[in-house]
């Protein structure tokens, strides 16, 4: 039994402010430091549970969040850098998935760093017609390949989102949401127990929680900020453009209408 842990830095412990997640920031390397014991703790309590394996993807920006020499004996292999057009790469060696600190899709009031893929030029995004964050998304790629995601941590306001999609699935919640910028923690102790605890709950459920499989074909549609050039249909001749700054696509895969996207 394989586990993948997919990592976005917004939802870690302990992060709320964006100097903590942007590489030219100076508070950066605090949250990097967040993210690896975060990491940490959940490969620990999938191990507790009786995993083979953990493999850990550094997702967030350009995959250089995760601090590699911090990393424990519990983790067993690091996805990072560049993948193409396979956004979980590796998936096929492993029989469910972990989202770890994502956050709450663009436009969540009170949700700590909330966007959707990008907080400069996306407003909102659609699955089928129904509003859909990053979540959604990376749960319906996972989805179609039959993989369940089993566990997710961030704030109180992602967790309640993902539950609105899955039902079933355990979340892992360190921070409550007060604002965009501001958040009331769990001290760091808790907030690893927390992880651990859920991750080792989840990974006993496995086989409980079912994959998050859309309707096909998927429909993905995008509403871009205000003065955000909708992309050109020489590029992207399949899309179909609703307004002057919503456009969508469809696809017979949610990676592909991704990628479209």
């Amino acid at each position: 039994m394989n586990v993948y842990i997919m990592t976005d830095i917004e939802g870690i412990s302990g992060v709320y402010c964006k100097e903590q997640v942007l590489r030219d920031q100076d508070r950066f390397d605090e949250g990097r430091s967040r993210m690896t014991a975060d990491v940490n703790a959940c490969a620990a309590g999938l191990k507790a549970a009786g995993a083979d394996k953990v493999y850990v993807r550094d997702c967030h920006g350009g995959s250089y969040s995760i601090k590699y020499d911090q990393l424990s004996d519990c983790i067993d292999y690091v996805v990072c850098g560049d993948t193409g057009q396979d956004r979980f790469y590796g998936i096929e060696d492993c029989d469910a998935a972990v989202f770890l600190g994502y956050h709450a899709m663009a436009g969540t009031p009170g949700a700590v760093l909330e966007h959707t893929m990008s907080s400069m030029c996306v407003q909102n995004y659609w699955i089928n017609g129904r509003k859909a964050g990053e979540f959604a998304i990376d749960a319906g790629i996972l989805g179609d390949k039959g993989k369940p995601v089993i566990m997710v941590s961030g704030d109180d306001k992602l967790c309640a989102e993902a539950r609105t999609f899955l039902p079933d699935i355990c979340t892992a919640q360190v921070k409550r949401g007060v604002s965009c910028f501001g958040s009331v923690l769990l001290p760091p102790k808790q907030a690893y127990e927390v992880i651990f605890d859920t991750a080792r709950e989840a990974c006993e459920r496995i086989g409980e929680i079912p994959p998050l499989v859309f309707e096909k074909p998927v429909c993905l549609r995008a509403e871009v900020t205000e003065r955000t050039q909708l992309p050109s249909l020489y590029s992207k001749p399949y899309m179909r453009i609703l307004d002057g700054r919503t456009y969508e696509v469809t696809a017979e895969t949610m990676e592909e209408a991704l990628f479209r996207l």
